[in-house]
């Protein structure tokens, strides 16, 4: 069989039920039916050799095949001395060699067989392929619903659409014409993890059902959110400059062997997901199109289920423009508890400013300018501050045309935090000292009472707003 038209899938065409009820036979019934199955399978490729078994009793002495429900065989075989199976070759698939067969065999004891169930003989590749697409995407989140559209320019009545390693029939659907072409779309989903895989599709009129088109382009479905997300981390960082070594790393939880890095577009959803089996992406010496929004997903070997995606990872290619000035307004040394505003200020025509602290893991916060009259600068308040803000500050500027593309970073600036002076923290103690003295007061009165008269210490109990009976189980 040609290697277009083989897929290991079509094991699945084995008794569609083509023939109902027993069908002509001698002394029927007197023997149990045989079993009949295809090698290398029911649909094979025009011009390829292939082979029909047919096993029964071992006290079976002659096989009969019989084609197209007709009474008389179409041919006999002895069975084979070990296994009492016969095989029924064909040297050259064609359109006159497919079509539906059975078998019977017969034993001195018992007589004649009833037939076997039949089987479906399909020969690819008399019609050119059609092809198959998904909409809106072959990655499919779990839970999810994908269209898959099979389409041809020569006219087909009959669609059929298989999975490789599927374990049901093919499915079937009748044609529509739409733009010129031939097509018929197939739903799948709510998705789940069994629902990936590779999809091929055929097409075959209605003059000659047995007789198929080449295979369409293997489509590979991915359904994600099967497990949960990894996470994405970028080493030396996130902000790199044209021409350094970037390196992504996708971790996740113990067993997972198969990882896939994304790139976003634009797209609800990600084109492609190659997996490899490590989960470092080095990107290698970046250039302006290394940046971007990228996610991760993670899976298992042999499989197209996947993970939630990771968390997106901004990479912000910096060095495209010169450098934007940075200040501090009041100044760069703030009182703590006071605000500031760090002011980032670009000379060219840009619209959008990121602001980045040294030592930080967190993304550098953006701001966008909404006048577009010069000056061009963006002001990023920070505050109520406290020591953990304290540290240098760059600013970076970009275009909103191309975000991920930015500037020169700044000159650096340092924010300083002086501490609150211990006056401030001698008053706080002070009230914090009085009102727990006060509560002890409060408190020695009414013990005192309670040795007077517990009746009054109830009064005084109720008087506050207490349960008596909850204030004597605690004070007495």
């Amino acid at each position: 069989m040609g290697d277009r038209a083989r897929t290991p899938t079509l094991t699945a065409l084995l008794c569609l039920g083509l023939c109902r009820g027993p069908c002509d036979q001698v002394q029927a019934g007197a023997a149990p039916k045989p079993s009949i199955w295809a090698d290398p399978g029911p649909m094979v490729s025009r011009g390829s050799p292939m082979t029909i078994w047919c096993q029964g009793s071992l006290q079976a002495d002659v096989y009969h095949l019989y084609k197209d429900r007709v009474s008389k065989p179409l041919d006999t075989e002895a069975p084979q001395n070990s296994s009492k199976k016969a095989g029924f070759s064909i040297e050259s698939m064609s359109t006159h060699t497919a079509g539906v067969y059975q078998c019977a065999y017969h034993s001195r004891r018992k007589g004649w067989s009833e037939r076997s169930d039949p089987l479906l003989l399909v020969v690819t590749g008399v019609y050119p392929a059609p092809s198959l697409s998904a909409h809106p995407s072959h990655v499919v989140t779990s839970g999810g619903n994908v269209s898959l559209s099979c389409s041809s320019e020569v006219t087909g009545d009959t669609f059929y659409l298989l999975k490789e390693g599927g374990a049901g029939p093919p499915r079937q659907m009748q044609s529509r014409t739409f733009r010129g072409r031939w097509q018929a779309v197939f739903s799948v989903g709510p998705m789940n993890a069994s629902h990936g895989g590779t999809y091929r599709c055929y097409y075959n009129s209605s003059s000659y059902p047995h007789t198929w088109s080449y295979p369409s382009n293997p489509l590979h479905l991915e359904v994600t959110g099967v497990y949960r997300e990894p996470s994405l981390s970028a080493q030396p960082g996130s902000l790199v400059f044209s021409g350094d070594n970037l390196t992504l790393q996708c971790r996740s939880g113990a067993g997972f062997d198969r990882f896939a890095l994304t790139k976003d577009e634009g797209l609800t959803s990600p084109q492609h997901l190659h997996g490899q089996h490590s989960p470092y992406f080095p990107l290698g010496h970046v250039s302006h199109t290394h940046g971007g929004q990228y996610r991760c997903y993670s899976g298992h070997n042999l499989s197209h289920a996947w993970s939630a995606p990771s968390d997106p990872l901004d990479i912000l290619i910096v060095g495209m423009y010169e450098k934007p000035s940075i200040s501090a307004q009041p100044g760069p040394s703030v009182s703590w508890g006071e605000k500031v505003i760090l002011q980032c200020r670009s000379e060219i025509s840009l619209d959008r400013f990121h602001l980045s602290k040294e030592g930080s893991p967190a993304a550098p916060q953006l701001l966008r300018l909404q006048d577009a009259a010069a000056p061009f600068q963006a002001s990023f308040t920070i505050g109520p501050v406290t020591s953990n803000h304290e540290g240098n500050y760059t600013c970076y500027s970009s275009d909103s045309t191309f975000p991920y593309l930015l500037s020169l970073p700044s000159d650096t600036l340092e924010l300083l935090v002086s501490a609150p002076s211990p006056q401030d923290y001698t008053v706080e103690n002070l009230i914090r000292m009085g009102g727990a003295a006060l509560i002890l007061v409060v408190l020695g009165i009414l013990l005192f009472q309670a040795r007077d008269s517990p009746g009054r210490l109830e009064d005084a109990a109720r008087s506050r707003g207490y349960d008596p009976t909850s204030w004597r189980r605690k004070y007495i």
